[in-house]
This record gives C-alpha cells, sequence and structure tokens, in this order.
C-alpha cells in the first residue's frame, strides 16, 4: 500500500511553478509544473492557479500546504518578510507565514535580506534550496546557485551569513537581444555547449581578468565582423565570459585558497558552471536544485510542525 500524502510542496517564481505531493518521508507521490508564476498570479489570482494545481496533484483536502519563491513577495499572494542575514536556515524555516483565510494550512517561506548600505540584497526560493542541500553544520560553506539571478552564499554551521547577486543570466538576456552583439549572436541564440572551445577560450579570458567583462563584450561585434564568428561561437563566448566574469568576482570576494564551491543546479546551468569551475580549478559538490527545492520545503513543513506525525 502506497504511504499517505501529508504535504504539497510548491515552488513558485516569477514566470514558472512547480508542485509536488510529498509523503512522510518527502518521497515524491506526484509532480505538477506549469507557466503560471507571479506574473500570470497578479492577473488570474493565486488562489484559482493554486486549485488547479492541487486538482492536478489529486491532493485531498485536508492536506496543507508549503509554498516558497514570489508567492510571499510583497507584490504576491501575502507578503512573508524578508528575514534578516546572519540567520540559521532552521530559523528561516520556521518563519513561515500563513495565507488568511484559506481553506486549508497554506504557508509561505520567507525570504532573506542583507541590509549593508553598500551592497543590500534580497533573495527568494533559493534559501530553501539551501535548506534542501544539506549542507554539514559545521564549517564554512560557499554556495552557488546559478539563474537569471545568479546567489552567491556564505553558510558558517547551519547559518546563513552573507550573500550577493549576480544578473548574470539577465544580462545576457539583455545583451544579446537588446544590444549591439544581437546583431552577431541572432534573433534566437544557440544553445551553448560546454564543448565549444570558444566558450572555454572566454571563460579562460574572464578568469584571468578576474570579473572584468565589459571591455571584452565589443570584441564579440568585432569578432563576427573581423574573423568571421559565427552566431554558435559569439553566443558561447558571451556566455563564457559572463560566467566567467561571475565566478571570478564571486571567488575574489568568497573564497580561500583551499576552498571548495557547492553548485545547487539543474540542467543546461548546472553542466556550464561545472565546466567553468573545472577551468577554475575549484573543487565542486553538485546537488540538483531541484531536489534541493523540493527537501527545503519538506523540511520548512516540518519545521513549521505542519506533518502530523514528523516531529521538527
Amino acid at each position: 500500500m502506497a504511504a499517505a500524502s501529508v504535504i504539497v510542496a510548491i515552488d513558485w517564481g516569477t514566470t514558472r511553478m512547480r508542485a509536488w505531493l510529498l509523503d512522510a518521508e518527502g518521497a515524491a507521490h506526484a509532480e505538477h509544473r506549469s507557466d503560471e508564476g507571479l506574473t500570470t498570479a497578479q492577473t488570474v489570482g493565486f488562489e484559482p492557479i493554486l486549485q488547479r494545481c492541487l486538482a492536478a496533484l489529486r491532493a485531498p483536502d485536508d492536506v496543507p500546504v508549503i509554498i516558497c519563491g514570489m508567492a510571499g513577495a510583497r507584490q504576491g499572494w501575502i507578503e512573508a518578510p524578508y528575514v534578516d542575514v546572519p540567520s540559521s536556515i532552521a530559523a528561516i524555516l520556521r518563519g513561515a507565514v500563513r495565507v488568511p483565510h484559506a481553506g486549508r494550512d497554506i504557508r509561505i517561506v520567507p525570504g532573506l535580506a542583507c541590509r549593508s548600505l553598500d551592497a543590500p540584497d534580497v533573495m527568494r526560493g533559493e534559501e530553501t534550496q539551501l535548506a534542501g542541500a544539506k549542507l554539514e553544520t559545521a564549517g564554512r560553506h560557499v554556495v552557488c546557485m546559478p539563474g537569471t539571478h545568479s546567489k552567491w552564499v556564505i553558510v558558517d554551521s547551519g547559518a546563513v551569513e552573507t550573500f550577493r547577486t549576480w544578473p548574470t543570466g539577465e544580462l545576457f538576456a539583455l545583451l544579446s537581444g537588446h544590444s549591439i552583439l544581437r546583431h552577431s549572436i541572432g534573433e534566437q541564440p544557440d544553445a551553448v555547449s560546454t564543448e565549444n572551445p570558444v566558450f572555454a577560450r572566454a571563460c579562460e579570458i574572464a578568469l584571468a581578468d578576474g570579473g572584468d567583462f565589459a571591455s571584452r563584450l565589443f570584441s564579440i561585434r568585432a569578432g563576427s565582423l573581423l574573423h568571421g564568428l559565427t552566431p554558435e561561437d559569439a553566443a558561447a563566448r558571451l556566455s563564457g565570459l559572463m560566467i566567467g566574469s561571475e565566478v571570478a568576482s564571486a571567488r575574489r570576494q568568497f573564497l580561500h585558497a583551499d576552498a571548495s564551491v557547492t553548485l545547487v543546479a539543474s540542467g543546461t546551468l548546472a553542466t556550464l558552471y561545472r565546466r567553468v569551475f573545472e577551468i577554475a580549478e575549484l573543487e565542486v559538490r553538485a546537488i540538483d536544485a531541484d531536489t534541493a527545492v523540493r527537501i527545503g520545503l519538506f523540511e520548512a513543513a516540518r519545521q513549521n510542525e505542519m506533518i502530523q506525525g514528523v516531529p521538527a
């Protein structure tokens, strides 16, 4: 007999949502994905989208829901105020905010805030991946979570000390689609392959430059005019310069000489970043981002005593 479902876990992003129906061991009985992220929910409504999601999962009426991500933003369903760092990961999860007047127990995990005047920063969703990364309680860990807005986080003995955002993915989209580089890359950039030597060489250049990629960008346009740089290679060069610069900058700020990196990523991003870390001669511990957020949401539900028979 299959184990009973005890919690619905949802990662609700800006453009997409992922949901799982979990049992008391955290195993997924069902999964649902859609393009109904924050942008859609602001028009359609969060509750109707959630109801469709619950129906797709065939979730029982009495099963509670734990959510992370943009549903807790100021412009989301209900604001889950930021928790200031430094803070323990367990305390962050326990700050989940209950959605009022809902037909079931629905709570949203708060994001994190770094309130430095010189380098203020925020995150939502990634804090749950940190919980699911199962970092050892002792010692210092440098965590890289790539994406549209890549997050680099310092976790020390189970507490988030500080973090920094590199908008690498967003800058790639802007430069490839809305700058002069679009003439070299084309309207629909080819997927970048780690096997492309142009990508590897661009990474090496960016790492050597220590994170200064701006002076190298126009070389992509010049390369297409002077050396016949193909659109595929132009996209690879831009990607290599951007990711290599991010890693170089983060290494300078966060990494000691003998430090390793915990990479929380999935799919193409995981492959690209692993290649850059290899070129940079950095030791990497890789964790699948989908798995991490699911485990983190289950831990958040446990910390908030939302699962009967599973102590916090």
